[in-house]
């Protein structure tokens, strides 16, 4: 274990970390996969190697390199490189595919995407519609023809890139959000960003000499960076990744890597919690786990069941990652909490008028940084978006808390018109852009049912008016949604519908479909036997 300490901030840059690290600790291990092993040292080595290569394609300060490609070692490598070389590293939602996947490519300008041989027959249908100079692949496959072996762009030997003039303050990421409100966003993310929520986390978790992080999480998902893979970097701890989780073999998987922490989000923990109890259930070597959303009903047995201390609930978001947390020190906040606002920050509640809310009253979650590069960046290639997003130096979150009398926050509702499901933010304006495009759809809205999973989360249900003498059965709809989008974009629940509720202005009222909820007419995916195809 090596805490990096900085004492001058702009040092606070993750490819200085990577070198930091692998000075002070060159052998301690890094990164585990598998039966594959890299040191500190080794690591760096690799990643200065790669930074060698993408400098030789062009890429330069301020240029992107995406990848679209599942959990590895290379996906670590080739983020750090591009850091190393001033550039961004942009992750692409391993499940898009189609157009949506094209254009989010597209969005983001890269100069190099990077692949690998599971996600390249998908591209590969979308290559011709990609306006990228270099495709890059890991492993071996024949269908992106213009792919460049990625073991090919190793410069062996290579030296440190020089890294004079980069600041704490530079965007080193670009993160696409689920476009609650409309399209899609690049969230412009510092390096200080995560700095500051790595520091924050693991003062949650108590890191000691022996720790071993243990992530299962995707690497197109921010949290998979933030709990595990930069405060791996930045703690000086291993970190064990595994491509997937699995309910059948995680505590397995758990005892293979000797990991003592770990993160699960959405409905994981739920499945574990659900499985069939064994009498070894607290057996492994997994001592703290931060399960996010955990239901306070749940915790205390879940904790006993598993032998497992569970880290306190918080409120984050790739705008702003650390809101609501609890800090060492602080009891642990009431059941059903999120916590109190970061010290980072200054916090708001206020209603539609812009006014500070009562306590008890729910309100929108308003921040102010009291530091520099302490929240996003703004938005790429959007500062209309970025502007709407700010009411002076206030950013304006979407969504609702409230603070109750014993000064604690506690989540309400979501302000932004998403679908929470698995632990994925669904934008139910971006499944109805899907859905609209079938010609025999007049109108449609989509939104969110109540889980019978987990009662924080959400199930997609879709309304549908046809046109005038269409015809189209839900399992059609269900198959084109499939075709054309991500899997989860794909509704459980789809009615057609005679009407929607619309407002003057022409807006559906959602809140009036929610509340009506599913009906006698009602198409259920899970009983007709419907499995969206990933």
């Amino acid at each position: 274990m090596n805490v990096l300490k900085f004492d001058n901030i702009e040092d606070r840059h993750l490819g200085r970390a990577l070198r930091l690290q692998a000075e002070q600790q060159p052998d301690a291990p890094f990164i585990m996969f598998g039966e594959t092993r890299y040191s500190f040292a080794e690591a760096n080595q690799r990643v200065n190697e790669l930074a060698a290569g993408f400098a030789q394609l062009g890429l330069e300060r301020g240029a992107r390199v995406a990848f679209y490609m599942g959990s590895a070692p290379e996906v670590i490598f080739l983020a750090l490189a591009a850091n190393k070389l001033g550039a961004i590293w942009v992750p692409i939602n391993g499940d898009y595919k189609g157009s949506w996947l094209s254009e989010t490519i597209n969005r983001s300008r890269p100069q190099i995407l990077v692949t690998d041989a599971e996600h390249a027959a998908r591209l590969a249908q979308i290559r011709d519609d990609l306006q990228v100079s270099h495709v890059a692949q890991v492993g071996e496959s024949d269908a992106v023809p213009d792919a460049i072996d990625f073991a090919s762009l190793y410069h062996a030997g290579a030296p440190e890139p020089d890294m004079s003039g980069m600041s704490y303050g530079d965007t080193c990421a670009v993160l696409w959000t689920s476009g609650t409100t409309g399209r899609s966003k690049g969230v412009m993310q510092s390096h200080n960003v995560w700095f500051n929520a790595v520091e924050s986390g693991d003062a949650q978790f108590g890191t000691r000499p022996g720790d071993v992080i243990y992530s299962v999480l995707p690497m197109y998902n921010s949290a998979a960076w933030v709990t595990s893979i930069l405060r791996a970097l930045i703690v000086g701890v291993p970190l064990a990744v595994d491509r997937s989780f699995s309910v059948s073999n995680f505590w397995d998987r758990v005892d293979y890597y000797g990991a003592t922490q770990s993160f699960t989000v959405g409905a994981m923990h739920m499945f574990l919690w659900n499985a069939p109890e064994k009498p070894d259930d607290g057996q492994h070597s997994l001592r703290k786990l931060m399960a996010v959303p955990m239901p306070p009903d749940i915790a205390g047995p879940f904790s006993e069941r598993f032998n497992v201390d569970l880290m306190p609930q918080g409120l984050g978001q790739s705008e702003a990652m650390q809101l609501i947390i609890t800090m060492p020190g602080q009891p642990l906040p009431p059941p059903g909490s999120c916590g109190l606002p970061s010290p980072a920050l200054e916090a708001r509640l206020v209603d539609d008028d812009r006014q500070d809310v009562t306590d008890g009253e729910a309100g929108e979650l308003w921040v102010k940084p009291l530091k520099p590069f302490v929240i996003f960046n703004g938005y790429f290639d959007d500062p209309e978006a970025t502007r709407k997003a700010f009411d002076g130096p206030w950013y304006k979150t979407g969504d609702m808390l409230r603070k109750k009398e014993d000064g604690y926050y506690y989540f309400a509702d979501r302000k932004k018109d998403a679908v929470r499901l698995k632990g994925r933010n669904i934008s139910t304006f971006e499944v109805e852009l899907v859905a609209r495009k079938h010609p025999a759809i007049a109108d449609c809205a989509a939104f969110g049912v109540p889980s019978d999973v987990l009662d924080s989360e959400t199930e997609l249900k879709l309304d549908v008016i046809l046109k005038s003498g269409a015809n189209l059965s839900e399992l059609e709809l269900a198959r084109y949604i499939n075709d054309n989008a991500p899997y989860f974009f794909v509704p459980r629940f789809i009615e057609f519908v005679d009407e929607l509720p619309y407002t003057p202005t022409n807006k559906i009222q959602k809140f009036k479909l929610r509340e009506k909820g599913l009906s006698a007419n009602t198409w259920d995916a899970n009983k007709a036997g419907f499995k969206a195809e990933r």
